[in-house]
């Protein structure tokens, strides 16, 4: 790869879409970098899916061009590839969703977040692979096979939103969007040694979706930097009408400086979040990067909120959602479900409406709870994964640090536990393992507090560099 295309595919999206505007580059030369860059490592990591052939996507970056040449207002992503996540509904592209039933499902209608890059200017070129349905963080399935981590082609790349984590980490995108429900932006941010941000629920929205006020589920942006997450999610936020739990935000915030003094600033350390097992190589990097907090002028204290019943609150909104949405599908195709979907999905069906309520009602009292604990600590910073990337070949860690995993999601409880507090919750690379594999940390932030978060994730991201460290070969 040449000098200059290698330059466009790792620099900044912010400075990207800059320079696209100003005229220094054409969406033409960064859309023939990108796809240089997909055409020599993509067959190997297999993190873009349903692309289109070349010839489109330089007509549509020659379209963009022409479009900013017209002297008409453009958005700020002009320009910029793009590659929507399989789990979004996006005109022009299969929808799979992961799974041989909907192989050859074309939709009629973008969700609201594909609508909204869209109309900032993004070039769409294809989807990012994911697990089936998007159940579990380990991106694999029957339709378009294994995304492989780009730090060591033998690992996983996390998911749900595994592809676009691989396609960031690699140069292949410049931004991805992603979503989250049980850690499916932060699990693969972590494994890939890029950036995402959980957002608040009803920050982004998430329309269209059957249950609109039940459950944990958002979007949200991935990027290489902090920075470029704030950037892109300048675009995705704001209330939309199609989503009742959206409410009103100023977007624009998060395109600005993202710089803060930290001094006295309160932290709670828990990288386990009170005893969860965690791998001794995820433990020692993130035990390195306690000073961090302290050098910024934080002052940092051991503490845990009260997490009490998160395991049964998690698990009966995800299950009761799986079965009411899900179940049709395995009545008719069980034969083509994985397992451990088929295991998810049917322990939906055996809950009752007193099992639902009671669930609401504790999620309600672990709310508060969390509220009361964030009135001393503005921020919790916790392990993102209690692992670092596993093998590809494994449908998912079975044990911990001789610790048995109960089911597919149990190893995920370090991102599944903070997604029920429905707070803000970023995964910024930490460091890597003696073995060169990478590790996150997690800042979980108050409620709405997003940008909190981002600047925070900032101010650690800039003291350590971690994160410019690029996989080999790419």
């Amino acid at each position: 790869m040449d000098v200059i295309a290698d330059a466009l595919c790792f620099t900044s999206a912010r400075e990207l879409a800059e320079s696209i505007r100003s005229c220094k580059v054409s969406a033409r030369e960064v859309m023939s970098a990108y796809l240089g860059q997909i055409s020599r490592l993509n067959p190997a990591l297999n993190a873009i899916v349903a692309k289109l052939d070349d010839h489109s996507c330089l007509a549509l970056a020659d379209a963009a061009d022409r479009e900013l040449a017209s002297g008409r207002r453009v958005g700020p992503l002009h320009g910029l590839p793009i590659a929507f996540k399989d789990l979004e509904s996006a005109v022009g592209f299969p929808f799979t969703k992961g799974s041989p039933i909907f192989k050859d499902v074309m939709p009629a209608e973008d969700t609201v977040v594909v609508e909204r890059l869209r109309r900032a200017g993004a070039i769409p070129i294809g989807k990012t692979n994911v697990p089936e349905f998007g159940m579990g963080s380990h991106t694999y399935n029957k339709v378009y096979g294994t995304t492989f981590n780009p730090y060591d082609r033998s690992k996983s790349a996390g998911g749900s939103s595994g592809g676009a984590g691989a396609a960031l980490a690699s140069g292949m995108l410049p931004l991805a969007d992603g979503g989250d429900l049980g850690g499916s932006l932060r699990n693969p941010a972590n494994f890939n040694n890029i950036v995402a941000l959980r957002p608040t629920v009803g920050l982004v929205p998430i329309a269209p979706t059957p249950l609109p006020l039940i459950g944990v589920s958002v979007k949200g942006p991935m990027a290489r930097s902090v920075s470029d997450v704030a950037f892109m999610l300048s675009v995705m936020a704001g209330a939309d009408g199609r989503d009742l739990q959206t409410y009103p935000s100023n977007p624009s915030l998060f395109a600005l400086p993202l710089d803060r003094d930290w001094q006295g600033v309160r932290v709670a350390w828990s990288p386990d979040l009170g005893g969860l097992p965690l791998d001794r190589r995820v433990r020692t990097v993130l035990d390195r990067q306690r000073q961090v907090f302290l050098d910024l002028g934080c002052i940092v204290e051991d503490a845990t909120p009260d997490l009490s019943d998160v395991d049964e609150i998690f698990l009966t909104l995800r299950s009761w959602a799986n079965w009411n949405t899900n179940g049709a599908l395995l009545a008719e195709h069980r034969s083509v479900i994985k397992p451990e979907a088929i295991w998810d999905i049917e322990a939906g069906a055996k809950l009752t409406g007193t099992d639902l309520a009671r669930a609401i009602m504790r999620h309600g009292a672990l709310l508060e709870r969390m509220r009361v604990f964030q009135e001393k600590y503005e921020f919790l910073v916790c392990a993102v994964n209690q692992v670092p990337p596993f093998e590809a070949s494994l449908d998912w860690p079975k044990s911990i640090e001789g610790v048995a995993m109960e089911n597919y999601v149990a190893w995920m409880k370090s991102a599944y536990w903070i997604s029920t507090t429905c707070r803000p919750a970023l995964s910024v690379p930490a460091g890597f393992t003696p073995e060169g594999l990478p590790v996150g940390i997690q800042i979980v932030g108050r409620h709405r507090d997003d940008l909190g978060v981002l600047r925070m994730g900032h101010a650690f991201e800039q003291a350590t560099g971690v994160g410019k460290r690029r996989p080999e070969g790419v």
